[in-house]
């Protein structure tokens, strides 16, 4: 999807996708990914999430990256955070109370901005992307992670006769064709799920 999309479902509140809860698989699996108590967790595409809190309440620094600072800045106003202002590059940050979100392109993402990542929560971010973009998705993302990091996804399945995307459908085969060249790929869960209030899927992947 263009950038334009998304900014402009931001601008417009046009934003069903956002979920007031914390995400079920986030809580389900999250002692999966076994990783180091102060590891920094990158969450891409984060909006203004709720599960950053949950995240962040489990003590870890959270680094995520937003195209709207619509999202950015409502995530510390809703949440009664300060929120420090600055330029980084190509990107407005917003950064206090163990938060650091980068406001722009994901692409134009680099270590400088991240510094050293320990997980990757991605909830929102590959089935909102298409076919092509999610291929360059994932190498960018290689770029952003150090060996050992690990990743917990979500991914959706749902009656195309009944829902158009996004999100979109990224079933297990193109999983291994994005992840496996990378990654070691571990399935954890199916769980029915609403996607745009139909009835659906969840699929949940963890990755080292």
């Amino acid at each position: 999807m263009e950038n334009t999309f998304w900014l402009n479902r931001w601008e417009t509140n046009q934003i069903a996708f956002h979920e007031t809860d914390i995400h079920p698989m986030l809580t389900r699996h999250w002692s999966d990914l076994q990783i180091d108590p102060g590891a920094t967790v990158f969450t891409p595409l984060c909006g203004k999430s709720n599960d950053l809190l949950w995240i962040r309440e489990r003590g870890h620094e959270v680094v995520g990256v937003e195209l709207s600072a619509i999202a950015a800045s409502a995530f510390f106003s809703e949440n009664m955070l300060e929120a420090i202002r600055s330029d980084h590059g190509p990107f407005k940050s917003y950064s206090g109370s163990g938060y650091h979100i980068f406001c722009g392109d994901y692409f134009d993402l680099d270590r400088k901005n991240t510094g050293k990542i320990g997980a990757v929560y991605d909830r929102a971010a590959l089935i909102a992307l298409t076919p092509q973009q999610r291929i360059d998705y994932v190498a960018h993302l290689s770029t952003l992670l150090d060996p050992g990091a690990k990743i917990l996804l979500v991914t959706v399945c749902y009656d195309t006769n009944e829902i158009t995307p996004p999100p979109f459908i990224v079933d297990r085969h193109e999983i291994e064709a994005l992840y496996g060249a990378l990654y070691s790929i571990e399935y954890l869960s199916t769980s029915p799920a609403l996607i745009k209030d139909k009835p659906g899927e969840e699929i949940v992947y963890r990755m080292e």
